[in-house]
């Protein structure tokens, strides 16, 4: 393939990821890296050092891979390279002067955070798995610090958080002269590993105290991170004493954030908490009408329909597979069946069929695993040899599927706090225990998506 190809598919995958990154990690992750070359269907892409390629091996190949798919229905293997070991394809642009982190607080402009253009609240498409959430967010960017604070919303990945969280701050930036601040937690973390290093606390500390309204995604990107934890605590503090509000996501409710001091959970559940769910086959139709409303090439309606039917994990893989539906028609010119379709959306369907995991499948093979009878799963008997791998199975019903709590107790005829009991036993005590650690690698292992332990 020649260098035009390579260059305009990783183009085309950086359109995409610009879409569903935010700008401060596409800024300091992805555009970074440079294409090199295809070699047996591997994608080669250089990076600057062995941090940045294991960062993002990591954290983003997932999202890397699905870029480059939507832009070329050939299945590529991503592989990183460091730039002094590699040709690179083209003269890397020149790198900005740096500047340190007492220039960068003095230069930010106020009003001006980076937010999408396109997460506004007129573009969020509401329907029942989303209402709530939706109203809250609508609620607090009509009247900040007055209706909920904090306002925390959490949900699976790709569910629309972040578009809540930066619609707020675009009302809030057009409405009023508030000092508005976005960021994600890992950015947060950044900045203060920077003031320390430049010994620019204050600075920091005022950047983020003095705003009116401050905007913190991925929050659970605090767990087990002692030292932040603790300039978080008094940031979010001034913040709420001075009557400002705070809005914040997560990928879980604050107390199921393992390695969160109790103090900071509890500020967190101060104000609203809501949860955004997995969308209906209405609401997923809707989105996809939405967007071919913004798009040149239309997909007649059975497409439309077959990948609304198949993709129902989250929004961002039902955007990713209209993208990548669309960016095949544009760029081979050839007209799209459902054949062709099914062919092109493998690797998502794929993964949609090990979304599907069911609290019966967890339970029976749990209960394989350690030999005991599926029915014990719910009895009242509480002998270690069933208690043990009934709380494997609690575990892993919260690890493995977006169900609440309340829906997991439920199904093991249990109560809320049995299953929070039963998931912090297990994800504390794989920290010690070896033989628990492996079976439950094993165990999702077999149910077909293993989990990190």
């Amino acid at each position: 393939m020649d260098i035009v190809n390579i260059s305009r598919i990783w183009e085309g995958a950086c359109k995409y990821l610009g879409e569903v990154l935010n700008k401060d990690v596409y800024s300091r992750w992805i555009s970074v890296i440079e294409p090199v070359s295809i070699d047996n269907n591997e994608f080669i892409l250089a990076v600057d050092n062995d941090f940045y390629q294991t960062w993002l091996e990591e954290n983003y190949l997932s999202f890397i891979k699905d870029a480059v798919g939507s832009v070329y229905s050939e299945e590529f293997t991503i592989k990183f390279k460091v730039k002094d070991q590699v040709d690179i394809v083209n003269e890397p642009a020149p790198k900005p002067k740096k500047t340190t982190l007492r220039e960068k607080l003095s230069r930010t402009p106020r009003n001006k955070p980076q937010l999408n253009q396109k997460f506004v609240f007129d573009s969020f498409i509401v329907g029942p798995s989303n209402n709530f959430s939706h109203a809250a967010s609508l609620a607090v960017a009509q009247a900040p610090a007055r209706a909920y604070n904090p306002l925390f919303i959490y949900g699976d990945t790709g569910l629309g958080k972040t578009h809540l969280m930066q619609a707020i701050g675009h009302h809030v930036i057009s409405s009023s002269r508030a000092n508005v601040t976005y960021l994600s937690c890992e950015t947060l973390l950044n900045e203060y590993i920077d003031a320390l290093r430049s010994k620019s606390l204050v600075q920091f500390r005022k950047k983020y105290r003095s705003t009116d309204l401050l905007l913190i995604d991925d929050i659970h990107f605090l767990a087990n991170k002692d030292v932040i934890q603790e300039e978080f605590f008094h940031t979010f503090n001034a913040l709420f004493d001075a009557h400002k509000q705070i809005v914040m996501t997560s990928d879980r409710p604050a107390s199921e954030i393992t390695g969160l001091e109790r103090r900071l959970v509890s500020r967190f559940e101060w104000g609203l908490v809501t949860q955004l769910e997995h969308p209906d086959l209405e609401t997923r139709i809707a989105i996809l009408r939405t967007k071919q409303d913004q798009s040149d090439i239309k997909l007649d309606d059975d497409f439309i329909m077959f990948i609304a039917e198949n993709v129902r994990s989250n929004v961002r893989r039902l955007e990713g597979a209209y993208v990548r539906a669309v960016s095949y028609m544009s760029l081979t010119r050839r007209e799209l069946t459902l054949d062709s379709l099914r062919h092109l959306l493998r690797d998502t369907l794929d993964q949609e069929q090990h979304s599907l995991i069911t609290f019966d499948t967890i339970q029976r093979t749990v209960a394989e695993h350690f030999d005991i009878r599926f029915s014990d799963m719910s009895s009242k008997r509480r002998t270690r040899e069933i208690a043990l791998p009934r709380q494997v199975a609690m575990y892993l019903c919260r690890r493995m599927t977006s169900s609440s709590f309340p829906d997991i107790a439920n199904s093991f005829n249990k109560t809320h706090a049995t299953i929070l009991h039963a998931y912090k036993t297990i994800d504390s005590r794989m920290d010690v225990d070896s033989e628990i650690k492996q079976a439950v690698s094993t165990i999702s292992q077999k149910l077909g998506r293993p989990v990190v332990v």
